[in-house]
């Protein structure tokens, strides 16, 4: 049986996640100054959700032209 191409895992995918893992959210709020050793884990606020955007590449545009053979 086949694996749907939907499920497929592609290396090099990227998606936006919508939910952070704790220990992603205890990095981050620690880096807010928000959260503190020892504070409980359980009803951490809210924290939002970095996105990822890829750049497209420009094309290069080319310098020097080549000069025209007579």
């Amino acid at each position: 049986m086949t694996i749907d191409k939907s499920l497929r895992i592609r290396t090099g995918s990227i998606r936006n996640r919508n939910v952070l893992t704790r220990a992603e959210r205890l990095a981050k709020l620690r880096e807010l100054e928000r959260w503190k050793e020892g504070d409980p884990v359980m009803g951490l606020p809210k924290v939002r959700v970095p996105k990822v955007s890829l750049k497209k590449k420009k094309k290069a545009k080319k310098t020097e032209e080549e000069p025209a053979k007579k």
